[in-house]
């Protein structure tokens, strides 16, 4: 691990990723502090996404995402890390109603959140709004296969592309919407051989969530990565246990508090000789 400064990743960076063969990491973040542990780490692409409702509000799925929550938590994070590609997910409800809604609420992800781009969950039927967006100027990650946003409809988190129909008609939805002008893909919970296929066939950036080895970049929420959700997904290993480590410290914390070890005889904070004796005769 290295604070170096690093080169500024933009949209050509991670085309020139694909480009070359040199796969990219991306990681979900909701605040600026992680962020810039995470940009001294050397992850390129931050995922501010609505797995925030959960993760950070609280609820049991990703359409209670507020959509200013979502574009001041954005903004934060690129504070946190300038240097990063920053990608906005539009939360429930943002996108889906009106196109001319959809684009608005991507330019204030773009303005006041400086995104770099926004994502979207899609399928053919949004073809004609990524073609506005784009042509508006906002960068667009179309999002396909599983769609948590849509959960309710589909009676719960479900894996995508696993039959030969289902899988082709994935491909197709990829290849339209690098059609319509979309700047990069991200795959979700989809059979591997699928991903492969729209990775060799779309000439855009594709991250993987859940998706297998072969798309160009890959993505998990941080929270999972760091062992600190007491559900894991079975794409996504912790590679740490923080949540063992924090409840270990506040315990500890809260022991030293209670029994009167906290604190340790060194206060930071002192009244002179001189003050001490005029405030103890007053």
């Amino acid at each position: 691990m290295s604070d170096a400064p690093q080169k500024p990743v933009t949209l050509n960076t991670l085309r020139r990723c694909k480009a070359d063969g040199r796969k990219f990491a991306a990681l979900t973040c909701y605040d600026a502090t992680t962020a810039r542990w995470l940009a001294r780490a050397g992850v390129e692409v931050l995922l501010v996404g609505d797995t925030a409702a959960q993760m950070i509000l609280g609820f049991e799925s990703t359409i209670h995402a507020p959509m200013d929550f979502m574009v001041t938590i954005t903004a934060a994070v690129k504070r946190g890390a300038p240097d990063r590609f920053v990608m906005a997910d539009m939360p429930f409800m943002s996108y889906q109603a009106d196109d001319a809604e959809a684009i608005r609420n991507a330019g204030r992800f773009m303005t006041e959140g400086s995104a770099d781009a926004v994502k979207l969950e899609v399928d053919a039927g949004f073809g004609d709004l990524v073609t506005k967006l784009s042509r508006a100027g906002v960068p667009v990650v179309a999002h396909i296969g599983s769609l948590p946003q849509r959960v309710r409809q589909t009676g719960g988190y479900r894996s995508t592309g696993r039959t030969a129909a289902a899988g082709r008609r994935l491909v197709e939805e990829a290849e339209l919407m690098a059609a319509c002008g979309a700047s990069m893909l991200l795959i979700e919970a989809t059979a591997e051989e699928v991903s492969q296929r729209i990775t060799e066939r779309v000439n855009l950036p594709v991250i993987g969530c859940g998706a297998g080895p072969a798309c160009d970049g890959q993505v998990v929420v941080l929270q999972d990565l760091l062992g600190l959700s007491d559900w894991q997904p079975p794409f996504a290993p912790p590679a740490a246990q923080l949540g063992q480590q924090v409840q270990q410290a506040a315990s500890d914390w809260a022991q030293q508090v209670r029994s009167g070890d906290f604190p340790d005889g060194h206060h930071p904070y002192a009244m002179t000789e001189a003050e001490r004796a005029i405030f103890t005769k007053s």
